[in-house]
């Protein structure tokens, strides 16, 4: 499924949010899997590996523009395009 547009690991950074500048359409249409602490999570809002955090819901809590409250957590985390099978490439800080 790979060619020479595409890369086997997700960006290092990635927000599913579509006004946030690190929204990327054609990774998240792949299916980007995300290891937080050692944990596989699908509520990921947004990520950043070589930072060392990720961003999700706090509850149902909106803002006064009706977008979703994040909270931040810091720690070890890890992303794969989950259309690569059971063995994908992991992006990863070394």
């Amino acid at each position: 499924m790979s060619d020479n547009n595409t890369t086997d690991t997700p960006p290092d950074h990635l927000s599913v949010n579509p006004r946030s500048p690190a929204f990327d359409a054609e990774a998240l249409q792949r299916g980007v899997g995300i290891r937080f602490k050692d944990r596989v999570r699908t509520d990921i809002e947004e990520y950043s590996i070589s930072e060392g955090w990720v961003r999700v819901q706090a509850g149902k809590t909106v803002d006064r523009k009706g977008q979703p409250l994040t909270i931040k957590l810091t720690g070890p985390v890890e992303a794969w395009y989950e259309d690569l099978g059971d063995n994908p490439p992991v992006a990863k800080k070394d």
